[in-house]
This record gives C-alpha cells, structure tokens and sequence, in this order.
C-alpha cells in the first residue's frame, strides 16, 4: 500500500512549522527594524546578527546528540516552550520601563537574538531527524521539499505581515504575537507521535558526548565516506551562493548600478518566489530526478555566474544589465533549492535512525560555517574589484561549473 505523505505527524509537523516560522520571520523582521530605528546604524544589527549565529555553529552538533538520546517529539516541544517563554518575558521587559535608558533595549534585543540562536542550535537537527522517522521512500523527498517549500514561503508572507504590525502598533504586539506562535507550535507538536526507545546509560555527560561524537565521525569516515563528500559540496554550494547572492547581488543593484531599494525589494519578492518554485518541482520531480542529475543542478550555478559577469563586460544599459541579474540570480535561487532539498534526502536516505540528529546536525553546521566565509570572501573580492565586477563573477562561474563537471562520476556512485 502506498503510504501517504500528509499522515497525522506529519500534518501537526508542517503545521507547527508554519507557526513556529511565520513567529521567527517576524520577529527578526520587527527586531530589525526596531535597532535600525533606536541607533541608525546597520552595522550595529549586523554585528548583533553575526553574535547571535556562534551558538547555533557551535552548539549543532550538540542539538544532534540530544535529538538522538531524547525522546525527539519532546525536544520540539520543550524548545518552542522555551521560545516563547523567553520572547514574552523580553516584551514584559522591554514594557515595563525598568531597563536603563542608555542601550538597555538594545542589550535585551541582543540577550533574545542569542538565546533564539541557542534554542535554534538544538531545534533544527531534531526537526530534520524527525522527518525521515515519519516518512520514507518518494514521499521522504516529498516531505523534504514541502518544509523548505513552507520555510521559503513563511520568508516571504512574515517579514511583510511583521513589517505592517510593527509600522502600525510598534515592537511589543510584535513580540506578543510571536509568542502566541510559539506556544501555538508547542501545542501542535504535542500531538506528535514518534516511537522512542532510551538508550543504553552511559557514564556522564562527557562520555555520552564523545561516544556519540565517535560514532557519528567513524560512520561518516569508515561507513558512508561519500555522505562525508556530499555534506562538503553541499557546503561549497552554500559558500558560492551565500557569498554571490547575498553580498554580491544587492551590492551589485544597489552600488554599482545605483539603482533604488524599490528595484532590489522587486529582485528579492523574485528570488523568493523561485525558492517555492524550486521546492515545488523538487516535489513534482520526486522519483524521476536521480542522484546524477545534481552534477548539472551544481555547474548551473557557474553557468548563472558567467552571463552575470558578462553583462559588465559588454556596453549594456544600466536596465538590461539589472535584468540579466535578475533572470541569472533567480535560476541559481531556484536550483539552490533544489540541490540543498535533494541532498538532504539522499543524506537522511543512508543514515541509521540511531545517528539521523548527529547527521543532520553536522549538514547544518557546515551549511552555517560556509554563508559567513562566504560571505567575507566576496564581500572584499566585491570591493576589490567594485569598478570591473566582471572579474569576480566570471571567474567564480568558471570555477564552480569546473566542480560540478569533476562531481559527475561522484553523484553516478552515489546512484549506484
């Protein structure tokens, strides 16, 4: 019998997904907002963005151990408890007037941004492990692409709807409707059913942490040294792109072409829209779109980069080069999705339930590590080369349709 891909845990999953990230998208949304306005400076909320994300690099791996020694189900709820917990208590806080006048709104913003990024540490290896425990086979694909198809829509919908909340009644109903989603995810996963079985006691906390610790390395070395392979392009895929497509391509729109923030929030409504339509066809696709078939999703990615290159090379108009931009970055969004959807699958398809939070927890830390490299690297190569960008894009699409192509033989293995 065919299984069916919305079964009762699965529904309240996506369901508390979509609370939990219409609150966060939000609430980040509204706390920027809320820093930009108290200090004018950009900087300030990037430093603060940039402290919040150490935890959750550093503390991943520790999320996974945990998502594979506790009851999962439990872990969701408890961390969505604390979320709300904490964003209610900052709004309490923030109402009540006691902080000093002097930056002390800031020092709590920053406090919650890094306990959201503590809990997030712990959360998003135990929901990625969950998946695989509810669905197999097409449907695991299916489910895979349906939490990223809700995260890509949740990006879009939430920052819009916190954007009008915060402009007409300001930061605290922001953080009281954030809690409310928070406590409604809570709520949804208790419904949760997953089978459990404790593991055998270990000695302490140290012990338990570096056998898990052993295991997962010795599985990933010794065992399924190409899920070791995968999680390394993956994590190249997110340094290409974080670095083209989140410094690159505002840098591009805004300074050197010059072009209004109303032409760069168009590019961005339309790369969001190609991250849902990426995960759509990931769905559509599930059982015809092979392991082999990543190689030509990863030299797409050079094959975006060299035409965006070309456009400051040849005399265009200012317009054609922002839509060559457009038509390129939104193609590269649309396969990033569908490479970072299909990996994961492929992943969690040849993981023992007993290492999946590990696993997942270590796809994640890579993918964290990689944006901010990413990210510096082509921050400095941008500004090095701000009059001829041409000479970062095209030699970056080189490079990486020269990783795709050497991946080939790699991903027909992995079919095999």
């Amino acid at each position: 019998m065919k299984q069916r891909l919305f079964t009762r845990n699965f529904a309240f999953l996506i369901s508390g997904q979509i609370s939990s990230l219409m609150g966060n998208y939000a609430l980040k949304f509204a706390l920027s907002m809320y820093v930009l306005e108290q200090t004018g400076s950009a900087g300030i909320f990037a430093g603060l963005l940039a402290l919040s994300m150490l935890p959750t690099i550093l503390l991943s791996p520790l999320g996974g151990i945990l998502a594979d020694r506790a009851n999962r189900r439990n872990i969701m709820v408890g961390l969505d408890l604390l979320s709300g917990l904490f964003v209610l208590a900052a709004g309490l806080i923030l109402s009540s007037g006691l902080l000093p006048s002097s930056g002390g709104d800031l020092s709590l913003i920053g406090a919650l941004l890094i306990i959201l990024s503590v809990l997030a540490a712990f959360e998003s290896p135990t929901v990625q492990a969950c998946v695989p425990q509810m669905l197999s086979g097409d449907n695991l694909l299916k489910g895979n692409a349906l939490v990223s198809q809700v995260s890509a829509v949740s990006g879009l919908i939430a920052p819009f709807l916190g954007s009008l909340l915060y402009s007409a009644v300001g930061i605290l109903p922001v953080l009281w409707a954030a809690a409310a989603c928070f406590f409604l995810t809570a709520l949804l996963e208790c419904f949760i059913r997953l089978n459990y079985q404790p593991p055998q006691k270990a000695p302490g906390l140290l012990s338990v942490i570096r056998e898990d610790f052993s295991d997962s390395m010795r599985f990933l070395r010794r065992k399924e040294p190409d899920i070791l392979k995968l999680l390394l392009l993956a994590a190249l895929v997110s340094l290409f792109v974080a670095g083209t497509t989140v410094v690159g391509f505002p840098y591009l729109v805004r300074t050197v072409l010059g072009l209004s923030p109303e032409y760069y929030g168009a590019a961005e409504s339309a790369m969001g829209l190609s991250a849902i339509l990426g995960t759509l066809s990931v769905a559509l696709l599930a059982g015809k779109f092979l392991p082999r078939h990543l190689a030509a999703v990863f030299v797409s990615f050079g094959l975006c980069l060299i035409p965006s290159g070309l456009a400051f090379l040849l005399p265009l108009g200012t317009l054609s080069r922002y839509f060559v931009l457009l038509i390129m970055f939104c193609a590269s969004q649309l396969g990033c999705c569908i490479f970072s959807t299909y990996a994961i699958t492929l992943v969690q398809g040849r993981t023992p339930q007993q290492l999946m939070g590990k696993v997942m927890a270590y796809v994640y830390t890579l993918s964290m590590c990689a944006q901010p490299l990413g990210q510096l690297m082509y921050g400095a190569l941008f500004d090095l080369f701000s009059a001829s960008p041409y000479w970062v894009l095209i030699p970056s699409g080189l490079v990486v349709s020269a990783i795709g192509l050497a991946s080939v033989r790699f991903f027909r293995r992995l079919e095999g």
